[in-house]
């Protein structure tokens, strides 16, 4: 892989190609990208979806949104530093084709911005509970009515593959979907494979999937337009585009820290850990004297949030320009941050929240309700479509079909589209959303 085609300004659905030379240095390509995403209304429903807390009525806890801007900051912070860096190491990219540093850095704010865009309501658990549905629950039924790539695609319903599915689906009137930058979708591309086979190597890339087979060409045209490598000769794996691992980095330095950090906050840990682990991960020493000068908890950890996550960034810079040759070829089998000096003090942060925060009574509880409320969901939106496709609906199926948006193809011939497109509609929804309309199904409230 090359970084004159790695960095394309080319938007999705256009023909033309842009030249970075020829751009507008006060609003180049690479933020147009960025402002479309924050104007989305799929962005804006993150404000109100589970980031770790569910439905948390407090504050300083983190939605979805909260997080994805933070992540945001983070990567283009990582992206302007190893801009920096690449250019002097490629002189060309700035001399003969005018690339800045801050190319870089726009390029990964936006993918960044982005990554959580896909993510259905209720957190992982939401994801979990669309593919249990279609694995073991009802929807079960419609494997033998599906090839092995879709019926996969529904059992294993990926947040990566869906916020691709977002990013560059038509619109009516509008082809490209957000029309983004290659590069920005490229950056966005976290396990650039399909659905099946599942985990066919230990590579960081093939951990998951990030297409759905209805997006199958969209990808394939994403991989030509940026020559991604391609991995494997007996099904669509492909090399990651280089700034993903920034991206993921980005993600990796926020969700461990933050986490850790509003669970101090929500007093599930306790303060003392947050001196004891998180100076581990700073470059200088903390005195204990100037934190405790600090007047409150929420200040004191914010503190030592801001020096960790510093010292991580520059970690991951480090890690990044070491290993830029295999990065380019496609032999970086692992993540930034697995290749850390903190290595072992990141993981001990991981484990403090997954025993203090993800298996809390309020986190699992509240698993619990989203799984019963996307499940009911899943089943009246498919009966209704099917039956209605089927020319057998009931009054009530046809009630709840007006119940729809115009955007779902209730008369879709293929049934994979039908079931992807209810799939897609409730991952579209936030946490509120979804319960109220499972009430309105149950009769709970009018």
């Amino acid at each position: 892989m090359n970084w004159e085609q790695l960095l394309s300004l080319k938007r999705f659905g256009d023909t033309n190609k842009r030249i970075r030379k020829e751009q507008d240095e006060t609003r180049l390509g690479f933020e147009v990208d960025y402002d479309r995403i924050i104007f989305s209304s799929e962005f804006r429903s993150l404000q109100d979806k589970t980031q770790v807390i569910p439905l948390s009525q407090t504050d300083f806890v983190h939605t979805r949104l909260t997080h994805s801007l933070e992540v945001s900051v983070v990567g283009r912070s990582l992206g302007r530093r190893v801009g920096q860096k690449l250019l002097e190491k490629h002189p060309y990219l700035q001399s003969s084709l005018g690339y800045q540093a801050n190319d870089f850095g726009a390029i990964v704010a936006a993918a960044a911005l982005a990554h959580d865009i896909g993510n259905p309501p209720f957190g992982h658990s939401g994801e979990k509970a669309i593919g249990e549905f279609f694995k073991t629950g009802e929807g079960k039924t419609f494997k033998s009515q599906l090839s092995a790539k879709e019926y996969q695609d529904l059992c294993d319903f990926e947040g990566n593959a869906n916020g691709f599915k977002i990013l560059t689906e038509d619109r009516s009137g509008r082809p490209g979907g957000l029309r983004l930058s290659y590069a920005t979708l490229g950056a966005f591309i976290k396990y650039p494979k399909e659905s099946l086979p599942k985990k066919p190597t230990q590579h960081i890339a093939d951990k998951k999937y990030g297409f759905f087979q209805s997006e199958k060409e969209a990808f394939l045209d994403v991989v030509k337009e940026l020559g991604l490598v391609k991995r494997s000769e007996n099904h669509l794996s492909y090399a990651r585009h280089p700034l993903t691992y920034l991206v993921e980095a980005a993600d990796d330095i926020c969700y461990t820290i933050i986490d850790f950090e509003d669970g101090i906050n929500l007093g599930l840990i306790q303060e003392e850990f947050a001196l004891e682990y998180l100076s581990k991960i700073i470059r200088h020493t903390i005195r204990p004297e100037n934190y405790y000068a600090l007047s409150t908890k929420e200040d004191r950890v914010g503190y030592l949030r801001a020096l960790a996550i510093g010292s991580l960034i520059n970690e991951a810079v480090d890690i990044f320009m070491t290993h830029e040759e295999a990065i380019l070829n496609g032999n970086f089998d692992c993540a930034l941050l697995d290749k850390s000096k903190y290595d072992a003090q990141i993981k001990d942060v991981i484990k403090i929240s997954i025993d203090n925060i993800y298996h809390s009574t309020e986190v699992i509880d509240k698993e619990i309700v989203g799984y019963g409320v996307i499940n009911t969901l899943l089943k009246t939106y498919t009966n209704a479509i099917n039956n209605n496709f089927n020319n057998s609906a009931s009054n009530y199926d046809k009630l709840i079909l007006k119940s729809l948006p115009g955007a779902i193809k209730t008369t879709n011939t293929s049934l994979y589209s039908r079931l992807l497109g209810v799939c897609y509609y409730i991952s579209l929804l936030s946490d509120s959303k979804a319960i109220l309309n499972y009430k309105k199904i149950k009769g709970i409230s009018f």
